[in-house]
């Protein structure tokens, strides 16, 4: 921006200098000419008087040295010839004697000025002067090299000026965009210190009570969510009771390993939300990350397979229930994502829940986790009705009939590391969900410290 502003000073000032210094550089050498015929002129009008007294030729050449024109001044007497050497053309000398008029006029070497006297015997002589090229341009080019250095001081001033100008502005935008950025990343602190020109200063104060409005909100979110988290607790209370109402049955055990799971859940949900607010991979917030001050946050990382074995194994039993046919093909090779295990978890136990909500008792159900050369798959189908608009479900609360939460979560995680969802038909004639992780890059190598070597 600087260079930019730099070179429209530049320009400016140029178009500007040049406009001013072409018709002054050529009034400057007319005014020498003219000054240089005037003073010719007024020579030969000078020696005319002279003339009419004498004809002596000694006394016409100290007249001519009295007026420092001695080699320049010529008279060309009727009778005795030119008193000096003669630069006029023949056609003019002939034309200022018989026609009696005085002549000023440019000659290939310079300016030729003729001044016709009548003597007393009514000849005439004619007085002759010449100026030659050089003193018709004399100071032209000092006068053109001040001007020219005049004109470079000037375009370099308005260039040093506008670059200062622009320094200025362009620090404070390069503020602001760090600003920017650093909110991006996660910043809720970060604010600017409005300078520059006005629309700047505008600028950033706007900047300040956007980012001073998106804390409150992310602060009342929070306690939103906590809240509501909380409020749960009643029903869980009275779930507890009813488990130990069914105490000695069959499904004692399982109900009460859910309710503890999902008072875990909703554990880990108020603990999150009462947390700072910091960037999760790939600039996703994340809940629940809170480091200490100076030291970046560790990056997650887990074994997608083995998060969806478990996941697996857990819904498994509600399958047979319903009398659901449930498999899972896992691969045999690492699946290392950029992922903590409750975010793997999230993205499975979203997809086979939508489902068990959206399909009937006794629809089959397939799970695969497949790895690429760059990429995890996690594959969930069934054999249900599908999805009949794919794009209309990934919309977060647009879906007929369900809030879209669930795609939700598996689509974000997928673009947290990097990857992509893929909504289809399967083979078992229902919905295919693909869900692409980006493989986690390997741990740095940890340094060993070397022991000393001990000397015998």
């Amino acid at each position: 921006m600087r260079r930019s502003l730099a070179g429209v000073a530049l320009a400016v000032t140029s178009m500007v200098a040049l406009s001013f210094l072409i018709p002054l550089a050529a009034l400057v050498m007319s005014l020498v000419k003219e000054q240089g015929v005037t003073a010719a002129e007024q020579q030969a009008a000078a020696l005319a008087p002279v003339l009419t007294l004498t004809t002596d030729p000694a006394a016409l050449r100290e007249s001519a040295a009295s007026l420092d024109a001695e080699e320049r001044l010529v008279v060309h007497l009727p009778y005795d010839g030119a008193l000096g050497p003669s630069r006029a053309p023949a056609a003019l000398l002939e034309r200022a004697q018989r026609g009696r008029e005085s002549i000023s006029q440019e000659i290939p070497d310079g300016w030729i000025c003729l001044q016709p006297v009548v003597l007393a015997d009514d000849r005439v002589a004619v007085i002759e002067n010449f100026v030659p090229e050089a003193e018709l341009t004399r100071g032209v080019a000092e006068s053109w090299a001040v001007m020219a250095f005049l004109a470079v001081g000037l375009i370099a001033g308005s260039v040093l000026v506008a670059d200062r100008l622009g320094a200025k502005v362009v620090r404070s935008s390069r503020r602001l965009a760090q600003a920017s950025h650093a909110l991006g990343q996660g910043d809720l602190e970060t604010r600017v210190d409005p300078m520059g020109p006005r629309e700047l200063r505008d600028a950033g104060v706007a900047f300040n009570a956007m980012a001073h409005r998106m804390t409150q909100l992310l602060a009342v979110e929070r306690e939103l969510v906590a809240d509501l988290s909380h409020r749960l607790r009643t029903p869980l209370t009275a779930l507890h009771l009813a488990s130990e109402r069914m105490a000695g049955t069959p499904e004692s055990a399982r109900v009460e390993a859910a309710v503890a799971e999902l008072e875990a859940e909703l554990r880990a949900i108020i603990a999150a939300a009462r947390t700072p607010l910091a960037v999760g991979p790939m600039g996703q917030g994340m809940l629940g990350t809170e480091t200490a001050p100076g030291h970046p946050p560790s990056a997650p990382r887990c074994e997608a397979a083995e998060v969806v074995r478990r996941r697996t194994a857990f819904w498994s039993v509600l399958a047979e229930q319903q009398n659901r046919s449930c498999t899972l093909d896992l691969t045999q090779e690492p699946t290392a994502v950029g992922l903590s295990d409750d975010d793997i978890a999230a993205v499975v136990d979203a997809l086979i829940g939508n489902v068990f909500r959206h399909t009937a008792p006794g629809t089959p159900l397939g799970v695969q986790v497949l790895r690429t050369a760059q990429a995890v798959e996690l594959v969930v189908e069934d054999g249900g009705p599908g999805i009949p608009e794919p794009d209309l479900a990934l919309s977060r609360g647009s879906s007929t009939g369900s809030t879209g939460l669930g795609l939700d979560i598996a689509q974000r995680a997928a673009s947290a590391t990097g990857g992509s969802m893929h909504i289809g038909t399967g083979p078992l004639g229902g919905a295919r969900i693909t869900v692409t992780f980006a493989l986690a890059t390997p741990p740095p190598p940890t340094r060993t410290p070397r022991l000393p070597r001990r000397r015998r």
